[in-house]
């Protein structure tokens, strides 16, 4: 792909991201920082006892990442997939649960930065899955399982092209 295909993706990308809302765009960027293990989360986004805890369960909930990465199951095949499902149904309750991720589209998002593009096809269903969930507010439930489109739930293929940005922690300049 050329240098200008690939500045195209990426400014979609970008412009995609600044459509989340403020909170789900720092959610990402902490999830992105505890995930893939860029910076330390707790000296960055901890504001507070209630927010380091947070933080302390995340990191404790993506322990798996480096698992779901290596499994990759078959798209055609069943090998597997009880355990691949479960790990990543259960670490993405675990984010909806937190309530600042609301739509699919940041779900989305994210997951494919923590897990790889080849992961897209697994989404809407873990997604799903872990919307449906009791430990979701009923009203959150609704509002997430809504934020899905037909197109994404049911889409005959997927992009493997690799997300070009990853947002990141950005200092306030002192006034």
């Amino acid at each position: 792909m050329s240098y200008a295909g690939t500045a195209t993706l990426t400014i979609s990308e970008l412009r995609e991201f600044a459509s989340f809302s403020a909170s789900e765009q720092r959610y990402i960027r902490r999830s992105l920082d505890v995930g893939l293990g860029r910076q330390d989360a707790f000296k960055l986004w901890a504001r507070d006892a209630d927010e380091f805890s947070s933080i302390r369960r995340q990191y404790v909930a993506y322990q798996d990442l480096k698992a779901l990465r290596a499994m990759r199951p078959d798209d055609s095949r069943f090998e597997d997939l009880e355990t691949f499902m479960g790990k990543l149904v259960r670490m993405s309750a675990f984010d909806l649960a937190q309530e600042r991720i609301t739509t699919f589209s940041a779900y989305r998002f994210l997951y494919e930065r923590l897990l790889g593009a080849w992961a897209r096809p697994w989404l809407p269903g873990a997604f799903c899955g872990a919307a449906a969930l009791p430990q979701i507010r009923p009203d959150r439930r609704k509002m997430l399982l809504h934020s899905i489109s037909e197109a994404a739930a049911t889409a005959p293929g997927w992009s493997d092209r690799e997300p070009s940005f990853y947002p990141e922690f950005i200092e306030k300049e002192a006034a």
